[in-house]
């Protein structure tokens, strides 16, 4: 069978070989000359606002698959001490029987024109997506809508969920990186941002009918949503949120404001590894802050550039592998929020040299403190920032977020453009401004694993 099966392949080679000998001098008779391509002109992204305060932002990239979402503000930083974990009910509540269609109508009508719908959180917003071919965003976009504005909480769909919320919380407290964030956000703040982005244990099933109800009513108003589309013409989109957000007006319950307070949470347990995250409060997005901040967490390493690379270039690895001779895991942490931030460095390392560790990358980020970085460094660190940012925006799931948020959070939308520019304009005295901020500031500690030898945050 080998033998045939490789005579036929050659036979083929040498007919394609003689065949290229022959001149084609004359075209063949059927052949049709090809149609001008139709040259379609780029679009910019476009914001309006409607009467209702609902926000519309589009992105007409002509491609064949629509991407839309509705971003809320709504995330776990919204909730109360009586409805704690309430966003990861709505999250895993997203599919469920709405007023308009049933929990399997949704499923069937979307499955059977090849969409998607998901439904992510952060502690800033809700953020219901759906993928569709652009023939179908007629269709698929009543299903949103249904979901994001109409749904009807019943309590039997919500006692079968109850099981996925432990299952979720179960995942995540075994996950180290996640329980270091989550518990360095509990420690850092008082109020608001200090809340998880998952249900504690003993909100499992207690979270019923009228919270839901009370936490839609509040929060899902026109004026703290927005309608985001990549390859959907923006008329549709804003003729789409006439049509069915128009009764959903008012601006809704106020936020409460991040108090930051600093502090410390461990989680002693038999781990021979010991995950911790120091961190200060940092800047607030879209500042100018919050540009220093990033070029410092690339100055001092935001994890390899290339897959299971050794990420050389941080000063962070640089620093430790000098004071211990053995490398360990450590990068920069930076989050931003409407009303506050976090910088900090993550470590992971072995039980009996955590602190060595630590203090080793405590030193580098004093060391930059003090002034001391290089004209190199820092255009290597614009560049890294500048890559990451532009890759991010390659895939449509990266792009439609920093759309949505952006409008959400400012009301506009800066391009890629501005942002390059305002990367560039970070001088060397705001990267060491950003470094002494860090040094200087109350910090917040949280760490996980066989904590005999790693220090405590006055330590430090």
């Amino acid at each position: 069978m080998k033998t045939f099966r490789g005579f036929t392949h050659l036979s083929r080679r040498c007919y394609a070989a003689v065949r290229r000998s022959e001149a084609l001098t004359e075209p063949l008779a059927s052949r049709k000359p090809a149609a001008a391509p139709v040259l379609l002109t780029p679009q910019e992204v476009q914001v309006s606002k409607l009467p209702s305060g609902l926000l519309i932002a589009s992105l007409e990239n002509y491609s064949p698959v629509s991407k839309v979402a509705v971003f809320v503000k709504a995330g776990s930083r919204y909730e109360t001490a009586e409805n704690l974990g309430i966003t990861h009910v709505l999250r895993l509540a997203g599919n469920l029987t709405t007023k308009g269609a049933s929990a399997f109508k949704i499923c069937r009508g979307l499955e059977g024109v090849g969409a998607s719908l998901s439904v992510t959180s952060s502690r800033e917003h809700m953020v219901y997506s759906v993928d569709c071919l652009r023939d179908d965003f007629d269709f698929v976009i009543e299903y949103l809508i249904n979901v994001t504005t109409a749904p009807d909480f019943r309590p039997w769909e919500l006692s079968d969920i109850s099981p996925r919320v432990k299952i979720d919380k179960a995942v995540a407290d075994q996950s180290p990186q996640i329980g270091v964030l989550e518990k360095l956000h509990e420690a850092a703040y008082k109020n608001a941002l200090s809340n998880s982005l998952y249900c504690p244990d003993y909100m499992v099933g207690k979270i019923g009918v009228d919270h839901l109800q009370g936490f839609f009513a509040s929060h899902y108003t026109g004026a703290r949503m927005g309608l985001v589309g990549l390859g959907v013409s923006h008329s549709a989109l804003k003729q789409a949120g006439e049509q069915f957000f128009s009764a959903h007006k008012g601006a809704g319950a106020p936020a409460a404001k991040a108090v930051y307070r600093g502090g410390e949470m461990r989680v002693q347990n038999g781990g021979g590894l010991v995950h911790a995250l120091v961190a200060c409060e940092g800047a607030l997005m879209g500042s100018a802050e919050a540009n220093a901040f990033s070029v410092l967490q690339r100055v001092l390493g935001a994890g390899p550039h290339v897959k299971r690379g050794s990420n050389i270039t941080s000063k962070l690895s640089q620093g430790i592998a000098k004071a211990t001779a053995q490398p360990f895991d450590a990068t920069a942490f930076s989050a931003t929020y409407t009303d506050s931030g976090l910088f900090g460095v993550y470590i992971i390392s072995q039980a009996d040299a955590a602190r060595e560790v630590i203090n080793a990358a405590m030193a580098q980020v004093t060391t930059l403190a003090e002034g001391k970085l290089t004209a190199d460094d820092l255009t290597r660190a614009k560049n890294q920032l500048k890559a990451d940012y532009l890759m991010s925006l390659e895939s449509s799931e990266g792009l439609l977020e920093e759309l949505g948020v952006q409008v959400l959070s400012s009301g506009a939308y800066i391009s890629p453009e501005s942002v390059m520019q305002s990367i560039n304009a970070v001088t060397s005295s705001d990267v060491v401004n950003a470094a002494k901020k860090f040094v200087e500031s109350k910090k917040t500690m949280s760490s996980c694993g066989h904590l005999a030898n790693t220090p405590f945050v006055d330590e430090l």
